[in-house]
């Protein structure tokens, strides 16, 4: 067994996760490519609890539990880690990029509940529960949910109700209930509030017909009316439930029931979303095939380690980017062809493509105490590739983002490039410049573009459609490349 001093780290080589402070028990940090947690002495007890139950194995075989490792030796620990003594070290498998609840589609988040209430389901049969209710809990490895937080566990006390169910209903439960019967997409809610959304919030947007739906009136009214009453008086609630003698059976009826009514949400996106996009219309047949080519022969010709497909859609090229990559992120700012992709990912088992939903002319920030405990997207990790492809006139033309702002943004990133430009004559382009005043977008050319991408980075091929309304380019940060000359280069 490893120590961790025998990753040939130093203690001033360890580095903290900012997220995880909350847990007076535990505490992330990482040394080198490894991530590792800090235990105290009740956090090494329920751990060692933990590791002799069959759920630990169980889940861990399956990839649903990340896989950990118990070592021995304390010596790599920053200092001042935990407010209380360095009992014990933990190793955990590294997830290849994080992501957030607001950034998953409604069944990420509701595969994500039910992975959180499976496991807590286990845990009660053993003589444990989990101590929170936190999405934050729960990374994806492609389509599949893992739940990463093993200091969450601890040995159930006696006389103690389910303490996770109000952050359960705030984080996983009022969202999905929202997306699922509102239609309302959760994620402004959400990423507005690390926290989530509380009783009376979510109480407040509800109507009186609500109160007879499944999940509402014992979830959602009750529980609303019950915080507004003991909210202030919560140490005098938990001695009184204690002296009423609540029973792990209890608890377990609650955690089995919210499961019935996680499992009987549902949400689809609306019909015709794979088409709804059109961009492929402004390619013939064998354009589209050419294309396909085009990014197949970049992908392909070495490999990527981390390849970013933004303004995915249907994962066309996402799907192709795989071919040579080790890990690819689908992102689109529309969720309803993201859902559709992650479920076909999901049923194929696939573990390489993660799916997310989030609006790159507004994408997620830097969240939580300080700023730091929830990062920006290229805080989690730059990508070798990025593939923008029927991306940069959505940008620039309806987002009004100048096209020299978002070349720069990809630039900053540090990595190669595949991008299209769709001309002024491209019929896609036509319809978002319709509604504007003439005159507006001066710098959306593609002679500005292309002097513009030429500063930034080192184009090394350009091909044009035989519409010749789209061209596509390929580029490698600046100093890295052999660039060619556009001015003479005709594809």
């Amino acid at each position: 067994m490893q120590t961790p001093t025998e990753t040939s780290q130093r203690p001033e080589d360890s580095r903290l996760e900012p997220g995880s402070f909350r847990d007076p028990e535990s505490r992330v940090f990482y040394a080198g490519g490894d991530v590792y947690r800090a235990l105290s002495q009740d956090g090494l007890d329920d751990f060692k609890a933990l590791q002799e139950t069959k759920l630990f194995e169980r889940f861990q075989a399956d990839g649903r539990l990340v896989r950990t490792e118990l070592l021995e030796g304390t010596s790599a620990v920053p200092g001042e880690l935990l407010a209380k003594d360095c009992a014990g070290v933990l190793r955990h498998e590294r997830i290849p990029f994080v992501s957030y609840p607001y950034e998953w589609t409604f069944s990420m988040l509701k595969d994500a509940a039910l992975l959180q209430l499976d496991l807590n389901l286990a845990a009660l049969e053993e003589g444990l529960i989990l101590k929170d209710s936190t999405p934050y809990n729960v990374q994806f490895k492609g389509s599949k949910p893992v739940f990463v937080d093993v200091g969450s566990f601890e040995r159930l006390r006696e006389g103690e109700p389910w303490i996770g169910y109000r952050q359960f209903c705030m984080l996983y439960l009022y969202p999905l209930l929202l997306q699922a019967v509102k239609d309302v997409p959760f994620h402004p809610w959400l990423r507005g509030c690390i926290d989530g959304i509380t009783p009376a919030q979510m109480r407040s947007v509800c109507s009186f017909r609500d109160r007879f739906r499944k999940g509402f009136y014992l979830n959602v009214f009750l529980h609303a009316k019950l915080e507004a009453k003991h909210g202030d008086h919560g140490k005098e609630v938990k001695s009184e439930v204690k002296k009423a003698g609540f029973k792990k059976e209890l608890i377990v009826a609650n955690v089995r029931r919210m499961r019935k009514t996680i499992e009987s949400l549902s949400w689809d996106p609306p019909e015709g979303v794979w088409v709804a996009y059109g961009e492929r219309n402004s390619y013939s047949d064998a354009d589209a095939e050419r294309k396909d080519e085009f990014v197949r022969e970049v992908v392909t010709s070495q490999p990527w380690n981390l390849t970013w497909d933004i303004g995915a859609n249907n994962g066309r090229y996402s799907r192709i980017a795989a071919e040579g990559s080790k890990y690819v992120l689908a992102v689109d700012a529309d969720q309803g062809p993201v859902e559709l992709l992650y479920r076909t990912l999901r049923d194929e088992g696939d573990e390489q493509l993660l799916t997310l939903t989030m609006n790159l002319a507004d994408p997620s920030p830097s969240l939580g105490w300080r700023g730091l405990e929830r990062k920006d997207l290229a805080g989690r990790g730059k990508p070798d590739l990025v593939l923008a492809l029927a991306l940069i006139h959505h940008v620039a033309i309806a987002a009004n983002v100048p096209v020299a702002e978002f070349v720069d943004w990809l630039a900053s990133l540090g990595t190669s490039l595949v991008i299209e430009f769709p001309t002024r004559e491209d019929p896609m382009v036509k319809k978002l410049l319709g509604p504007k005043r003439e005159g507006l977008h001066p710098d959306y050319e593609r002679v500005n573009f292309e002097r513009v991408l030429a500063g930034a980075f080192d184009v090394e091929r350009r091909e044009r459609s035989s519409a010749g309304t789209r061209l596509l380019y390929f580029a490698r940060p600046k100093g890295t490349g052999s660039p060619i000359d556009l001015t003479a280069a005709e594809g």
